[in-house]
């Protein structure tokens, strides 16, 4: 049964990140169980049939659906405010889940330039060559994206806040463009992705858009542990993805699926202490004399503070700033830390710091990697809960470095 038959949708954001969803067994725990288990018994061939044709509640295989996976998509569906959630084996699982069931040959995508490297990849390579067009626009243009609409456009692709440089759209002017507010009034969907943020500092779905989608391997997990993606939004469209995903067997597991769930319960907290910490390191960086720019839109000098401060709940955990040099001054700083983990991945309580240039986006044509401004001398920092005055100690002695070595 679950554990919140009669919930309310009153429930604040916390409630929901620890009572949504659950599952309890015949066995009455209180902790939500994992269930490790690829297939389900039945009682009968009559039941077995009813199931497997949809006309009796229950679960088939868990490529299609499992317990521990569902809590994990309903939790998560409350937390963004959607009526559905599909998970999945990554993030890049999720985006590619969406689009392999809402796309077809023929139809056109427009995308940010500035997303992550390998969602670049999935557009400009993969979805064309099964026909799927894409064309990529500066990512805070508003006339480009109107202008980049066809009549065959059905979707509209980005992060916000983007990777690495936080960079930050309007998501209602963004829902506007996608749905009718373009030269051609054609309609298309727009789908977000979240991860910086987490629902517990932005709600796109609330602010028009019609899929999220998130890699749960960031803030949701929160300590660096499993791999897996989720995709939310209407049912609808959601269902598109599900029936993908049970073909593909891109499916979560369901270990993951519950470090996931638990991580969740937490998520809020952890969010206020990365923001806090990013912050102020954001603030003591943008004083260093061997720091040429800090990309963060917490700073008041961010192109987007004014936004994200209205839009968001809070400013996030990733934060990039450049050296003042090139790439040999940026591994420098890397190179000479003790206490930050070198590793592009992020959402960890532990602080990563990496090159983007060389990492995240080393795929990227130079072209591209110039539009998205991803320079040489650019570093990531994607900002754990250690004590901050350990941390800034530890960027010092990168940092002084090149002082020194001036």
């Amino acid at each position: 049964m679950k554990d919140n038959d009669n919930m309310t949708s009153d429930w604040a954001f916390e409630t929901q990140a620890i009572r949504t969803g659950s599952i309890r067994s015949g066995e009455g725990e209180h902790s939500e169980a994992i269930y490790l288990t690829s297939s389900f018994a039945y009682e009968s061939a009559a039941q077995a049939q009813a199931v497997f044709a949809g006309d009796q509640e229950g679960n088939v295989y868990s490529r299609y659906t499992n317990p521990s996976v569902k809590m994990f998509e309903d939790r998560m569906a409350a937390l963004e405010g959607g009526e559905m959630a599909c998970a999945s084996s990554s993030g890049m699982a999720a985006i590619l889940g969406m689009c392999m069931g809402l796309l077809q040959a023929g139809d056109h995508v427009i995308c940010s330039c500035s997303v992550f490297g390998t969602t670049f990849t999935i557009f400009a390579k993969y979805l064309h060559k099964f026909g799927v067009k894409t064309t990529f626009v500066d990512f805070t243009d508003y006339n480009q994206w109107r202008e980049a609409v066809r009549p065959e456009t059905r979707l509209l692709f980005l992060e916000t806040p983007s990777n690495p440089r936080g960079d930050v759209v309007d998501l209602e002017v963004m829902a506007g463009i996608a749905h009718g507010n373009n030269p051609h009034n054609s309609k298309a969907w727009l789908m977000v992705d979240n991860c910086f943020c987490t629902p517990a500092l932005q709600q796109p779905l609330k602010l028009g858009a019609d899929i999220v989608v998130h890699s749960a391997t960031k803030y949701i997990d929160g300590q660096g542990r499993c791999m897996g993606g989720v995709a939310v939004g209407k049912a609808e469209l959601i269902k598109e993805m599900h029936l993908w995903q049970r073909a593909a067997g891109a499916c979560l597991s369901p270990f993951n699926a519950w470090n996931f769930y638990k991580g969740l319960e937490t998520l809020s907290l952890r969010m206020e202490a990365h923001c806090r910490n990013t912050m102020a390191l954001a603030e003591w960086l943008d004083k260093h004399p061997a720091v040429e720019a800090v990309h963060y839109s917490g700073l008041p000098s961010h192109p987007g503070y004014e936004l994200a401060k209205r839009q968001q709940k809070g400013f996030g955990g990733v934060l990039a700033f450049e050296v003042r040099g090139g790439r040999k001054e940026a591994w420098t700083v890397i190179d000479r830390l003790q206490i930050m983990s070198r590793t592009a991945n992020l959402g960890d309580t532990r602080t990563t710091i990496t090159h983007p240039a060389t990492t995240t986006h080393c795929r990227l044509s130079d072209e591209d990697k110039a539009r998205s401004g991803i320079t040489e001398n650019l570093v990531r920092i994607a900002v754990g809960l250690e004590n901050i005055d350990d941390l800034k100690r530890d960027l010092e002695r990168g940092l002084g470095q090149l002082l020194r070595s001036r």
